[in-house]
């Protein structure tokens, strides 16, 4: 019998964790309310038509009912360069019994040109600092820089993947690997897994959203050989019959029921790989903003998770 060269088993070991039955250890995050396996946090990204203050989006998700928050980082970003401190902030947080699901970030780690992708690891650098500063350990690393431009050398992906997380793992904050369906680069769920297990790290994680599981055209079948510990974050959404889907933008996205996306099969398949993480409420529709009730929209939002998790 052949012998695997520990490169092969430390790859035979990244690829199994992404698996349903495996998990590794990596930051904790809270206990789930023992009601329910799924916890509900409200993405800042919902609130942004609103043009709200961050002080004003923490106490509306306290105010509506959610565990949690997913904030964006050029918001925090606004907040210090307006002289405000990341400790007020945080302490605004705790105040209202609420975590940090994760917070959303556009910095360039992923992309050819060196002096560019040292750039974004620098400004990534920066921002984790921030989030954990606020209470955070978990921060969205996109295809920033190359959504018009199709990279796909994966094992070079992976070692840059491998990088960030590194790094991440030095400051106590999880860089997680988002699809965004449009993009050209980490367009689909493949591609992400393929980058996540060419890292050959433990702490690698997947950020998925059911609207760019839809837009990028992965099957969301393919979420039951997950490892539900590896998505410690789960954007949700809903979708509509129309436009067709490689028309679909975000501004498209709907509460959860109100489109035509497999909601019932999304979450079943979610308990049965063992995902105890944070349903975050996320879209961008400009018919929302404008009823000029962003409590309404929060609690709309909140409900109809709620509810298509009982389906």
């Amino acid at each position: 019998m052949s012998h695997l060269s520990r490169r092969q088993l430390l790859l035979t070991g990244s690829t199994a964790m992404f698996f349903s039955g495996t998990s590794t250890s990596s930051p904790t995050l809270a206990e789930p309310n023992r009601l329910s396996s799924f916890r509900y946090a409200l993405n800042f990204g919902t609130l942004r038509g609103f043009k709200l203050s961050l002080e004003e989006e923490i106490d509306l998700a306290a105010q509506a009912g959610y565990d949690a928050i997913d904030l964006w980082l050029p918001e925090l970003n606004t907040y210090r360069n307006n002289g405000k401190k990341l400790s007020d902030l945080r302490k605004r947080i705790e105040d209202h019994g609420l975590k940090v699901a994760g917070c959303v970030a556009f910095f360039s780690w992923i992309v050819d040109d060196d002096a560019v992708r040292q750039q974004g690891i620098e400004q990534m650098k920066r921002e984790m600092e921030w989030c954990r500063e606020i209470g955070g350990n978990r921060i969205a690393a996109t295809a920033a820089g190359t959504t018009n431009q199709r990279l796909d050398h994966f094992k070079i992906l992976g070692q840059r993947y491998r990088t960030i997380l590194e790094i991440g793992e030095q400051q106590g904050v999880i860089p997680q690997l988002e699809i965004w369906g449009k993009s050209l680069t980490l367009g689909c769920l493949a591609d992400a897994l393929a980058v996540a297990v060419y890292s050959e790290h433990p702490q690698a994680e997947l950020l998925l959203d059911i609207f760019h599981l839809y837009r990028g055209g992965s099957s969301f079948e393919s979420l039951s050989l997950l490892n539900g510990q590896k998505l410690t974050n789960f954007h949700v959404n809903d979708y509509p019959l129309n436009p067709p889907r490689e028309q679909a933008e975000d501004k498209d996205r709907v509460y959860l029921g109100d489109g035509v996306a497999p909601i019932k099969q999304i979450f079943r398949t979610l308990r049965e790989i063992g995902f105890t993480g944070f349903l975050s409420f996320e879209v961008f529709n400009p018919d929302y903003w404008a009823t000029n009730n962003p409590l309404l929209v929060a609690k709309t939002g909140l409900e109809k998770m709620k509810m298509a998790v009982s389906l």
